[in-house]
């Protein structure tokens, strides 16, 4: 049965005309990103970062536009802004180079020599995986995206095996896009293909530890193969960094039902 569906910038903007074909809101999106370099291009970042955070709200998984914005606002002197916004892009692809580049780059210029160190680093780790990648790295991550795009459609349809294969394209694209991977694994779940969900639930981790619904996910998938005391601690791990996530305490709660119902069976054999 297929399961439910799942899930201003102020004056800049009234410069930017508005789009009203019918290819509707990817067009709309598409020329507000074309606008947003172009006015990159000539210096106008305050123009950009306007067709930036726009597309952000409408496209809030688009890592390259959290890039874009970081860099606007960097070159509009609030660094400490883009250093966040190249942090939400990494957070989306944790092998993003240009990002990794652009996050030391600030921190240098901020005095933060140990942090940007490390970034400098963990870019030149992606400009290495990037070199084996069969495609350049803005197309790769388009494709990747697009294939994920689809899989969101068939998994919202209840078309889980066709969600699952388009997602698997992706990853083959782009295997560190984490976000990707997390979507496969809990499609593999739904699926009732637990250990294939906790070996790319683990792989999700390993490339971003602090990715907090992986871990919920793994929890879950440890907890379908019968793994319950790994899934008690991944959830609490969940449960120290956000006491107040109400799906962890659900969780959690169940284990402590389950473990309450074996106790008292086991008194009364």
């Amino acid at each position: 049965m297929p399961q439910e569906k799942r899930s201003k910038c102020g004056a800049e903007l009234e410069r930017i005309p508005v789009v009203t074909s019918p290819l509707a809101e990817a067009s709309a999106t598409d020329q507000l990103i074309a606008r947003g370099k172009a006015a990159m291009g000539v210096d106008d970042h305050l123009t950009a970062l306007a067709c930036f955070e726009t597309v952000s709200q409408r496209e809030p998984k688009f890592a390259d536009i959290h890039n874009f914005r970081g860099l606007c606002k960097l070159m509009l002197g609030r660094p400490e802004e883009a250093i966040e916004a190249f942090d939400r892009a990494l957070d989306l692809n944790s092998g993003y180079m240009e990002a990794h580049i652009n996050r030391a780059l600030v921190l240098n210029e901020l005095g933060r020599d140990d942090e940007a160190q490390v970034s400098f680093q963990m870019g030149s780790e992606a400009a290495e995986d990037t070199i084996t990648s069969r495609y350049p790295p803005g197309l790769g991550a388009r494709l990747a995206n697009m294939r994920a795009e689809i899989g969101d459609v068939y998994a919202a349809g209840g078309f889980l095996s066709e969600a699952a294969e388009e997602y698997r394209r992706a990853c083959e694209i782009r295997p560190l896009f984490a976000d990707i991977r997390n979507k496969l694994a809990r499609t593999l779940i739904e699926l009732g293909i637990v250990e294939g969900a906790v070996r790319e639930l683990r792989s999700v981790l390993a490339i971003n530890p602090s990715y907090t619904e992986a871990r919920v996910n793994l929890g879950l998938a440890l907890f379908h193969c019968g793994e319950k005391e790994e899934a008690r601690a991944e959830w609490e791990i969940c449960s120290r960094n956000d006491p107040d996530d109400p799906q962890v305490r659900a969780y959690l709660s169940l284990l402590d039902r389950e473990n309450a119902e074996d106790l008292s069976v086991s008194h009364v054999a």
